[in-house]
């Protein structure tokens, strides 16, 4: 779904005046990556030896990245 050219560079500049790119145009770059809150997951196994926590849901994020767990606030 969506546009082919959405952020596409195609003509990024005018012609001969201003002869540069405008600042702040749209171009291509990271988005993401910000930090996520997911609330009333179910943690259904504990493994002390292991040290492995198993969560019930899906959990946002990179594999290998970090995960800060709190308690609910009921």
């Amino acid at each position: 779904h969506g546009s082919m050219f959405h952020r596409a560079p195609g003509s990024i500049g005018a012609s001969s005046y201003p002869s540069r790119v405008w600042p702040g145009s749209r171009m291509a770059g990271h988005m993401g990556m910000r930090r996520h809150t997911v609330r009333n997951l179910r943690v259904m196994r504990v493994d002390p030896e292991k040290h492995l926590l198993v969560v019930k849901g899906s959990v946002p994020g990179p594999n290998g990245g970090y995960v800060l767990i709190r308690k609910a606030q009921v």
